[in-house]
């Protein structure tokens, strides 16, 4: 792979209180770093919109040109990841959202269905162009969904870069 900085973000507010082992975060960690990608920036915080809002924004200005959330993507009244996602984000890309539900529930996970995460492409400060994704809490999630983004990555990069198609 690349030496791209990757933020790894879990959103979780029983994990934030201490109250509950975050795993979510640890797996995305080390596939990415199995991966090849092992400048790997941490981040937990709870739910809600400006929490999201304020991580994703302080992972881009660091230089994370990847940013992977664990979390909040369901359908509680908690469950405000991509909601904050959303207003960091330049554009959204929904075919990958949809290949990460899609390997979910292929996988023979139905509740992969009520995932709302979201993909798309967010700047940082200094116009430093970044692929932002919403994956589920779960370990399994996580696999499934960076299964999905991994395989695309060289071309992403590439095309965040200017490159062709």
């Amino acid at each position: 792979m690349t030496s791209d900085r990757v933020a790894v973000i879990t959103v979780s507010d029983r994990c934030a209180r201490g109250e509950a082992e975050d795993r979510s975060g640890p797996t995305a960690v080390w596939i990415l770093r199995q991966a090849g990608l092992t400048d790997v920036a941490t981040h937990l915080v709870p739910d809600g919109v400006e929490p999201v809002r304020d991580v994703l924004r302080t992972a881009l200005d660091d230089g994370a040109r990847l940013v992977f959330t664990t979390g909040g993507t369901g359908i509680t009244p908690r469950d405000l990841t991509p909601e904050g996602t959303r207003e960091v984000l330049d554009y959204e890309v929904p075919g990958i959202a949809e290949a990460v539900r899609q390997r979910g529930t292929g996988a023979g996970v139905p509740a992969a269905a009520l995932s709302r995460g979201l993909a798309g492409v967010a700047s940082a400060s200094d116009g430093t162009r970044a692929l932002v994704v919403n994956l589920p809490g779960s370990s399994g999630g996580v696999r499934d969904g960076l299964e999905v983004v991994l395989n695309l990555w060289r071309h992403v990069r590439s095309q965040l870069d200017g490159g062709d198609h």
